[in-house]
């Protein structure tokens, strides 16, 4: 059997959801679980997760396109839950008959665990369901926000119940997890490096970021000026409000004048040079006109895609 495995977010501005855990650290822990177990019992795995991507979108076409190209039998996309602290368990979601046959099994496993079945349910509105040429499942292994559920979580057993449920079999022997392509380095600080590097934000002496993975005083500087212009405590260190920030400037949301849009538009105004105030009033405006019209845009106040483009790519 040919398994193209997905492992969910992992490629920025493409990142998860925040809770008591970061889900891209979870889905790429499982999903190279689920990778080394299904190679372990003689299955031909592709890993469908993209190393880079320039918009969300992008990382979903490219990982259709990995499983679509590589002819895969079956597609799994892993991902996990968030909503408000209180809800849990465990729902896999499908298009077709065949996807949901092959749901079912996997969403029984899991909920052997522990977990609150949630049911299989219509995946019609999810992109890369919607776009595999294969069944394809994506399962949300649990609510990463749900203390109940991170009670019970634990990476190997909810890939062998993934596996399990895969196959009807588990490897007999333990297998150790894929390694990422660049051992040794912690993803979450070589994804930090990446964003900054997009947002222009460079270190103490003005540098741009070495993207290596490892924390060191120009990464350090990096972050407490990115906390600085976006008005969070300057401490260094990339905590969940300052990854919050990061990933709205990223989402490159249509902002208009008189906005009061916070982080995003205070690192508008940084880029462009205006009082940080972070509300888009007229002398942000103004300011705004002038790029567009430097850039050969249309001068009309808005940042849209093709200002964006200009600001980050």
């Amino acid at each position: 059997m040919k398994f193209g495995i997905d492992s969910g977010h992992n490629c920025p501005p493409d990142t998860g959801a925040r809770g008591i855990k970061f889900e891209d650290n979870l889905t790429l822990d499982v999903g190279n679980r689920v990778i080394a177990k299904l190679r372990a019992l003689g299955n031909e795995v592709v890993v469908c997760r993209p190393s880079s991507a320039n918009t969300v979108r992008d990382s979903l076409s490219k990982r259709c396109s990995t499983a679509n190209s590589s002819r895969v039998d079956i597609y799994v996309s892993v991902h996990f839950n968030a909503f408000n602290n209180q809800a849990n368990g465990t729902e896999v979601y499908a298009t077709s008959d065949t996807g949901r046959k092959i749901a079912k099994p996997v969403l029984d496993e899991i909920v052997k665990l522990g977990f609150f079945n949630r049911g299989v349910k219509s995946g019609s509105h999810l992109y890369v369901l919607k776009n595999t040429d294969m069944p394809a499942i994506l399962i949300e292994c649990c609510f990463l926000d749900s203390q109940k559920d991170m009670n019970l979580f634990n990476p190997e057993a909810m890939a062998n119940a993934i596996v399990k449920g895969l196959t009807g079999k588990v490897p007999s022997a333990p297998v150790n997890p894929v390694p990422d392509e660049e051992e040794n380095i912690d993803e979450t600080i070589l994804r930090l490096q990446k964003s900054l590097n997009r947002l222009k934000i460079t270190d103490k002496n003005g540098k741009v970021l070495v993207e290596d993975g490892f924390t060191g005083a120009s990464t350090k500087s990096a972050v407490e000026k990115f906390q600085t212009i976006v008005a969070v405590q300057p401490t260094g260190i990339a905590d969940a409000t300052t990854w919050n920030a990061i990933n709205l400037i990223l989402a490159k949301r249509i902002i208009r004048p008189n906005h009061a849009g916070g982080a995003v538009v205070r690192y508008l105004q940084y880029r462009l040079g205006v009082e940080n105030d972070g509300v888009y009033g007229p002398q942000t405006e103004v300011v705004v006109k002038n790029f567009q019209k430097q850039n050969g845009l249309d001068a009309d106040g808005i940042i849209g895609p093709a200002s964006w483009q200009k600001l980050i790519g």
